[in-house]
């Protein structure tokens, strides 16, 4: 039994694209099908149809009304449709009974999803976590894909554990299932274990910056203006599904590691929500998050919506965010017939004043960006004086390049540097486990007594 979903089978496949949209659907009125058409052919198929149907509540055995059924049945014949896809979640019985009203193969959003990702994962982790998110999927439809549930063990138990007669071969392929699922979520459980001590371990060591947005929004492409690159960049869905880390220079010699992560998107299956999360393990740790938007999408603002939601619903909530205004260079070039369609980068801004508005791919407000950034990473400045032994050549390099020098002082056996320094990069020291004195005191007892209580009395 294949357990898995084809990663290849709606490859070039002629499609009719069907919306029904219910008082609480989330669409845009404008083009209700264009993120589904953009799903659709980044699986690879031909768009030769598209429908769309207005209902209070779906109906039982097909979700579509039974007038639209019809309809769509002749579609399927006429544009010599093989597969209709759905941008609503179907149950089993649901895609069965459609499947036998029209005549042909039947997905959902999230099986269409779970084919792309299964297309795109490269990491042994993303493929683990895909495969998981297939198998959990098709467990409670497999009575849909079985049309034979005649006894298959009847008379005598073959070997060791069998259940003996009248097992149904549905329930064979339940367990089979069940037990794949848990070999292979032992098995993620160590690569995501390994690699949640990777990102403490890196966030102890350095600053870091998680890139954050609505899948397409030009993530990757940041991500390789900021950095020596590498990240796959493309203007399609879902680009990148595995986490890239690298050094980013903010300038004086400061430096941050920034991540760029999968795309996030409206509806995601939930199975995806749950394995994901250990993709999203440098977003979730990040001291700064840069949530990137496509301004120049006319579903911006809602996309930023679906990501802020998103985030806090995974617990990424202590972190600093900044909106970053991508593509602002094709927000400038748009034809005035497009232009009422988006948001104009003044409104941007008069939501939110810290917005920082950039172009990837022109390097716009990519300097600005880096400073913005900078700040955050050394927190509150101070002018102090710190004593470090001549010993601890590391934190006197730390000092002398990432923070202005005033003054030194040198004593017997160590040194005296008047520096402007930020509470961050203090407790990036003292997470290195230097010795540093600020003031004459140990920086523990400094900051304690005298920034954190200023702090907390300002």
């Amino acid at each position: 039994m294949e357990t898995g979903l084809s990663q290849s089978r709606i490859l070039a496949e002629r499609s009719i694209l069907v919306q029904v949209q219910l008082p609480a659907s989330e669409f845009d009125a404008r083009d209700p099908l264009g993120e589904l058409r953009a799903l659709a052919e980044t699986a690879g198929v031909l768009v030769v149809g598209e429908m769309v149907q207005r209902l209070k509540v779906p109906r039982g055995a097909t979700y579509l009304g039974k007038g639209k059924v019809q309809e769509l049945a002749v579609m399927v014949t006429a544009l010599k449709a093989k597969v209709v896809i759905l941008d609503n979640d179907l149950s089993p019985s649901q895609v069965q009974g459609l499947e036998e009203g029209i005549g042909c193969k039947v997905l959902d959003r999230s099986e269409l999803i779970l084919d792309i990702f299964a297309n795109r994962a490269t990491t042994r982790q993303a493929q683990l976590q895909v495969e998981i998110a297939q198998l959990q999927y098709t467990a409670p439809r497999l009575r849909a894909m079985w049309q034979h549930l005649g006894q298959v063990t009847g008379g005598a138990p073959v070997g060791v554990g069998t259940r003996g007669p009248g097992e149904q071969q549905i329930e064979i392929d339940r367990r089979l299932v069940k037990s794949r699922v848990d070999r292979l979520k032992g098995e993620l459980i160590e690569i995501s274990q390994r690699k949640q001590r990777e990102v403490q371990a890196r966030c102890n060591e350095h600053f870091t910056v998680g890139l954050v947005g609505y899948t397409n929004a030009g993530k990757s492409s940041l991500f390789n203006a900021l950095t020596r690159g590498g990240a796959f960049a493309s203007d399609q869905l879902f680009a990148t599904l595995g986490t890239r880390v690298e050094q980013w220079s903010l300038g004086g010699g400061n430096s941050c590691m920034l991540s760029d992560t999968v795309g996030f998107i409206r509806d995601l299956p939930h199975h995806l929500v749950a394995s994901f999360r250990s993709t999203l393990e440098d977003a979730m740790h990040a001291h700064v998050l840069l949530l990137v938007v496509d301004v120049a999408d006319p579903h911006a603002e809602r996309h930023v919506q679906v990501v802020q939601s998103t985030l806090d619903a995974m617990g990424a909530v202590e972190q600093p965010r900044m909106l970053v205004l991508n593509k602002v260079d094709r927000l400038e070039q748009l034809p005035a017939s497009e232009m009422d369609r988006v948001r104009p980068l003044s409104w941007w801004m008069e939501q939110d004043a810290d917005a920082i508005a950039v172009s990837a791919s022109m390097g716009t407000g990519l300097p600005e960006l880096a400073d913005r950034v900078l700040i955050h990473m050394k927190g509150a400045v101070r002018t102090l004086r710190a004593t470090v032994g001549l010993n601890d050549a590391r934190t006197v390099d730390f000092l002398e390049k990432r923070c202005p020098v005033r003054d030194r002082a040198y004593h017997d056996g160590s040194v005296t540097l008047t520096v402007e320094i930020g509470r961050r990069q203090v407790d990036q020291l003292l997470s290195r486990g230097s010795k540093l004195q600020l003031e004459g005191m140990k920086a523990n007892d400094f900051v304690r007594l005298h920034w954190d209580r200023a702090e907390v009395e300002g």
